[in-house]
């Protein structure tokens, strides 16, 4: 176990109320489906539980509402070894709630009410600085609200602690943050958006992410690929890919998040950025060969195995 590595995540927790359908229902059409799971979820959540397992010590930044699904959701952190002093109930509000609904075909529709998640101020990013600063790495998403992802990521900067932004949900970013960001992680889709156009095969991945290091401005971008792989691009250096590994698709949710708290961690323990990228595409190949987010989220020696 490599305790000494510390990685500070500031972001969303949700509770996902997963229920198995044979089709999406249209407007008005009422569905027999079933069965029905909860997992606890969210992006910053599940990052944090995936540098856990591989044996990061972690401290997450964050709010949960004032009902059972908040306090599952801290004592779920807890029990992967995280540091929740930072996890704060809001006691007049509903924790973060992600409805799933999942057809045969593996496609999902997902809405989500943000809760208490929304309620994250600047207020209590200030209060977490000393956890934030003294981190080796800060994990950022796009799950909570735009200014307290900036002012982390701020903070951590000023401090010389590697900033990794995963800019999912997709979202224009605030002009002056991406100068804060050492690592971009985003997916396709969300490549494609922050840029203004589309990603198809590995090759324009490799040339959006170039792109993207050189109008963002931030030094290193890593684009994931899903069922292709992933591509780093860096400042005056040639991209590299890695294909995925050949793996049994069950369940596809949290591989992303998989693939960034892998990142993270490998980065944190001082690998190189080339050696991370192994690592994040080992750990997200191992996330889809099981169902749920954070049940799917491999530990050291699976990922060690398969490289």
């Amino acid at each position: 176990m490599h305790k000494h590595t510390s990685i500070c995540v500031v972001g969303s927790l949700n509770i996902d109320l997963v229920m198995r359908t044979p089709h999406l229902p249209a407007p008005g059409e009422t569905v027999s489906g079933g069965p029905f799971a909860t997992h606890p979820g969210g992006k910053g959540a599940n990052q944090a539980v995936a540098a856990a397992r591989l044996g990061a010590a972690v401290a997450m930044v964050g709010r949960v509402g004032g009902d059972a699904f908040g306090t599952r959701l801290r004592t779920e952190l807890e029990e992967a070894g995280i540091d929740i002093r930072q996890v704060v109930t809001l006691p007049d509000m509903a924790s973060g709630v992600a409805l799933i609904a999942v057809e045969a075909s593996g496609q999902n529709s997902i809405i989500i009410a943000p809760g208490a998640n929304g309620a994250l101020t600047l207020a209590d990013v200030e209060a977490a600085g000393p956890i934030i600063t003294a981190a080796q790495v800060l994990l950022l998403q796009l799950e909570i609200p735009l200014p307290a992802v900036q002012r982390a990521a701020e903070l951590a900067h000023a401090a010389g602690t590697l900033v990794l932004l995963n800019p999912a949900p997709a979202q224009p970013l605030p002009a002056e943050l991406p100068a804060q960001v050492d690592y971009l992680i985003p997916n396709e889709q969300e490549a494609a958006l922050l840029l203004g156009e589309a990603v198809a095969t590995d090759t324009d991945a490799t040339v959006v992410a170039q792109r993207l290091c050189t109008q963002t401005g931030v030094g290193s971008v890593v684009i994931t690929l899903g069922a292709q792989g992933a591509v780093l691009a860096q400042a005056q250096t040639e991209p590299q890919f890695v294909p995925a590994h050949s793996v049994e698709v069950a369940d596809t949710t949290a591989a992303g998040d998989a693939f960034v708290g892998a990142f993270a961690v490998a980065l944190a323990e001082g690998r190189t950025p080339a050696e991370a990228l192994r690592w994040g595409n080992a750990a997200g190949a191992l996330a889809v060969t099981a169902a749920g987010a954070q049940p799917s989220l491999p530990t050291r020696s699976a990922i060690e195995a398969l490289l």
